[in-house]
């Protein structure tokens, strides 16, 4: 059963450039100034997500979760690196990270791409397809453990190595 099939959802949209400063104020609510000091956002810094990658979750004309995606490349290998991921308190735990998620990932592959890879927690990541990616390194300090990858086509993810950089 799908982690995203809990409840009804609210409605899901693709993210649009107007949407960014209410998007980064709910990341910013999620993960506090911490997440400035992450390796994730050396990838993220100076640069627009994919916006047609990314989403946001509405509940009425409140934003309530986004999830957002980038271009990047793990060595030589195009790829999609996923997150933030925020989620708005009273909707966590209810499958809206989950819809979220699979949503971004059916985007990427609709558009081509072959493999996502992110920084997040197994025991949530793994359930939706993502595995650990023990040859991929960050611009930064990393818990190996925590860097995942999800192939999006058969053996995409198979030898997949080097670090993932900015396209």
């Amino acid at each position: 059963m799908s982690l995203a099939t809990a409840l009804a959802l609210p409605p899901i949209a693709t993210e649009r450039p107007e949407d960014a400063p209410l998007v980064e104020a709910l990341v910013l609510r999620a993960f506090g100034p911490g997440r400035f000091a992450k390796a994730a956002e050396r990838l993220r810094e100076g640069r627009a997500p994919a916006y047609a990658l990314s989403f946001t979750a509405w509940d009425g004309r409140r934003l309530i979760g986004c999830a957002r995606q980038w271009t990047v490349r793990v060595g030589e290998t195009p790829a999609i690196f996923f997150g933030p991921i925020a989620v708005d308190p009273a909707w966590r735990s209810h499958g809206l990270g989950a819809a979220l998620t699979e949503r971004a990932c059916e985007a990427a592959a609709a558009a081509g791409h072959r493999v996502i890879v992110l920084v997040g927690d197994m025991p949530f990541f793994g359930l939706l397809g993502f595995q650990v990616a023990p040859k991929v390194t960050m611009p930064g300090p990393v818990d190996p453990h925590r860097l995942l990858a999800r192939a999006l086509r058969a053996g995409a993810a198979d030898g997949l190595q080097g670090m993932v950089v900015p396209q």
